[in-house]
């Protein structure tokens, strides 16, 4: 995957607005103010090339980058108790439009600050995805502002606070600050996006 090449593709604000599913994608979830378009531009090695806003909430629309010949697919923050309840069923309609569509998604990433205890609309994301069958990695974020005690601490209690989930889903502490974590979390992509791709040919017996 050449980073070089990625560039901003589109948006949509509603399930219609959705592009052809023509490419591998990596979703990007978490609750609003996790930090994901700071993680975006670290991935890609970009100051801003996904908007970090100061509001959160702000981002209302499925943000589309074509990275050479995969997507990354941004998903609007949640949880955000001011955003008008037009706008959280707008937010429905388009979350649910996605999934309900054949996409090729090669690997969802969900979010979770690694301060905290996740969310209840976290962990209701946690359980569809467990559910849904879709490969995911869980990224906890913000973890440079944890010192190593703090850190190892919190990750040996986000195993515990996860226990609903299926055994060996990995989970990846992440800084977009100082960049801990990248190297690992895009490994972790890289493998996804060539294990959708590969095409098995399975030769007939005989052969």
């Amino acid at each position: 995957m050449n980073l070089h090449l990625a560039k901003y593709e589109m948006s949509a604000g509603t399930s219609r607005q959705l592009p052809t599913p023509t490419l591998p994608e990596i979703v990007f979830s978490g609750k609003s103010n996790v930090g994901k378009s700071s993680l975006l531009n670290k991935l890609l090695n970009r100051k801003a090339l996904a908007r970090v806003s100061a509001t959160p909430g702000k981002t209302v629309t499925i943000n589309f980058y074509q990275v050479d010949t995969v997507r990354f697919v941004d998903f609007p923050g949640y949880g955000y108790a001011k955003r008008p309840d037009a706008e959280r069923r707008r937010w429905s309609e388009l979350a649910e439009g996605y999934f309900a569509q054949d996409r090729n998604i090669a690997l969802l990433v969900q979010l979770i600050d690694i301060r905290h205890h996740h969310s209840k609309d976290d962990e209701t994301m946690l359980r569809f995805l467990a559910d849904s069958g879709l490969p995911f990695v869980i990224v906890l974020t913000k973890a440079d502002k944890l010192n190593k005690t703090q850190l190892n601490k919190r990750l040996q209690e986000v195993e515990q606070e996860m226990n609903f989930l299926p055994e060996g889903i990995e989970k990846i502490p992440v800084s977009s600050t100082s960049g801990s974590g990248i190297d690992r979390l895009m490994e972790r992509i890289n493998g996804a996006v060539k294990e959708k791709t590969t095409i098995k040919i399975i030769k007939p017996k005989g052969e």
